[in-house]
């Protein structure tokens, strides 16, 4: 009905992608039991000042104490799990919008990101002989850029 209309839907499982990185994300630091930007938070701070300092000596101006705060701060944890989400949701988007324009065939974005899911599934299967055991077999150049599998 959107569709025939010309209205993009976004598809729902991608909406909820988010939220699933994201318990991801938590439960990849709890299996390391060190959080985030724990490892690299000084160095980044330290890395910071190193520069600001360098463009203050060939400019011989001075930056702002506001700026310099905000530019020195290395990443919290919140920063970190942003930045990896923003990273995968982006990406995702790319996939699913790739397969789409790939494929006249597909309706709409919804379908999609169901072909996309399929074949990562269906890619890490096959790695696995698991399909080839099943008597499943991959379809090739079908879909173009996402190819998948019956």
């Amino acid at each position: 009905m959107f569709a025939r209309k010309g209205i993009v839907v976004v598809p729902d499982m991608y909406l909820n992608a988010g939220g699933v990185t994201v318990s991801y994300f938590e439960w990849l630091k709890n299996l390391s039991h060190v959080r985030y930007g724990r490892m690299e938070k000084r160095f980044t701070e330290n890395m910071n000042a190193r520069i600001l300092g360098q463009m203050e000596s060939l400019t011989g101006k001075q930056i702002d104490s506001g700026e310099r705060k905000a530019i020195m701060h290395g990443a919290d944890e919140v920063d970190l799990v942003h930045s990896g989400l923003e990273e995968t949701m982006i990406e995702a988007t790319r996939e699913i919008i790739a397969c789409w324009h790939a494929n006249p065939d597909l309706p709409d974005m919804r379908t999609a990101a169901y072909v996309v899911a399929i074949n990562k599934r269906g890619s890490h299967q096959q790695g696995s002989h698991q399909l080839h055991r099943a008597g499943y077999f991959p379809i090739t150049n079908y879909f173009g850029a996402c190819t998948p599998f019956v």
